[in-house]
């Protein structure tokens, strides 16, 4: 993988930030303060696609708002996931930050920005408004910080309002047309694959560039996991062998997936939208990816029929979705707090569920559509069962664009699997030796 050179990396950081910065946040100096709404505005920025669940939820939650506090704008800027996870900390630094903005869960995202004082501690809100009581303590967990910036306890720093879990999407008419039953267990998901590339199709769309090549990986570990293995690499609870039996399998067989045709070596260059733009286009029986892609396929998929069922085994990718977090340096936090408020309420969280997501706080009798019931149940299931495994990239800053080099490695064939647990090691590593410090 391609790495520019320090001054050249910080040089392109600089300018995204500014790009990124150059319609932020208000500078009216209201912070926390009440006084007049009139001539207000608040500064919101997410990255939910517009016909996504998130994206559908939170447009109508501007609006009511926008309707509930007369004289305040709202002045929304959608941002690429990568471009918030890449340049969140040097903008949230400057006085460009934005009022309100959708922020990544985790250690090496939310936990290090709270580290870095760049977030606004929502303890006694979260308490006053109730959402330390909408939210189960599961879901607590990425909302809350401690003074080394690991989750699960400490301060509130954000707060999530949906459930997100990682899944297999099918395609069902190749399934049907390739006699593939719809397995129940892992050996029948591999049959499933064979089945599918003797026939000289490339069952499982990914990407490698980006996240969902790295989440099939952590898929495979967890298949051979146990929940304290998980809460000592998540949570350093414990020493993480890379060597052990859960890494070692999931790069092996990542590895011989490659070579078996159950994954393409050309997904080595693929983002998340090439791998999601192929799959609704026909032309994989398989996707494992998020439940954040459900409204989309929902509402785009129109030439096949198509379902999703849990990833065979215990654990899976999951936790709360991400998380509402308000900048130090807003200059509204208070009606960024009143924003938060809104996207709680059952009207919202109903829209959201009805729109294909996965809600933390809905009337169940309001979902009508049985497909998205199915989601949420099986969300609901994943969570009873303790099988909501957090995510691969969350220990440790930067560790997001390791796993995109090692997994690219492992697709291409550039490195052996045990290669590349050594080089995945090392970051992780050093990092539990800073926070030992």
């Amino acid at each position: 993988m391609f790495r520019a050179g320090r001054s050249a990396a910080v040089a392109a950081l600089a300018a995204a930030a500014l790009a990124l910065g150059a319609c932020g946040g208000s500078s009216d100096g209201s912070g926390d303060g009440g006084g007049s709404a009139e001539g207000r505005t608040l500064t919101l920025w997410h990255y939910e696609t517009g016909n996504s669940a998130m994206g559908t939820a939170w447009a109508q939650a501007i609006k009511d708002f926008e309707a509930s506090h007369p004289g305040v704008t709202v002045k929304f800027e959608e941002k690429g996931f990568e471009q918030i996870q890449k340049t969140a900390s040097m903008v949230l630094n400057s006085d460009e930050a934005p009022d309100i903005m959708e922020y990544n869960k985790g250690n090496a995202t939310a936990g290090q920005l709270s580290k870095q004082g760049l977030l606004t501690d929502l303890s006694e809100e979260a308490v006053k408004r109730g959402w330390d009581k909408l939210l189960s303590p599961s879901l607590q967990t990425t909302a809350r910080y401690d003074e080394r910036g690991i989750m699960g306890s400490g301060k509130w720093f954000g707060v999530p309002n949906y459930g997100e879990y990682v899944m297999v999407y099918y395609n069902k008419d190749m399934f049907e047309k390739a006699g593939v039953k719809v397995p129940t267990t892992f050996d029948e998901f591999t049959a499933a694959l064979d089945a599918f590339a003797k026939k000289g199709t490339t069952p499982i769309a990914t990407a490698g560039a980006e996240y969902p090549a790295q989440q099939l990986f952590y898929l495979l570990a967890l298949n051979k996991a146990e929940r304290a293995w998980i809460d000592s690499f998540e949570l350093y609870k414990g020493k993480v062998d890379f060597h052990g039996p859960e890494f070692t399998y999931a790069a092996q067989t990542f590895s011989d997936w490659v070579k078996k045709g159950y994954v393409g070596k050309d997904s080595a260059g693929m983002k998340a939208e090439d791998m999601g733009v192929a799959f609704i286009g026909g032309k994989y029986p398989i996707m494992v990816s998020g439940s954040w892609w459900f409204g989309r396929l929902r509402e785009e998929i129109k030439d096949f029929e198509w379902g999703s069922f849990l990833w065979p085994g215990r654990f899976a990718p999951g936790s709360s979705g991400n998380i509402w977090v308000v900048p130090e340096k807003s200059g509204n936090k208070d009606l960024a707090y009143d924003f938060i408020d809104i996207t709680m309420k059952k009207e919202i969280q109903n829209l959201l569920g009805n729109s294909g997501g996965v809600p933390v706080a809905a009337d169940p009798a309001a979902i009508t559509d049985e497909r998205n019931k199915e989601l949420i149940e099986n969300f609901n299931r994943l969570s009873t069962q303790d099988g909501l495994a957090f995510y691969p990239d969350w220990p440790a800053p930067g560790y997001y664009d390791v796993l995109v080099a090692g997994v690219q490695e492992l697709i291409n064939g550039s490195k052996k699997p045990e290669e590349v647990l050594d080089e995945i090691a090392q970051p992780y590593d050093d990092n539990l030796a800073d926070i030992a410090e």
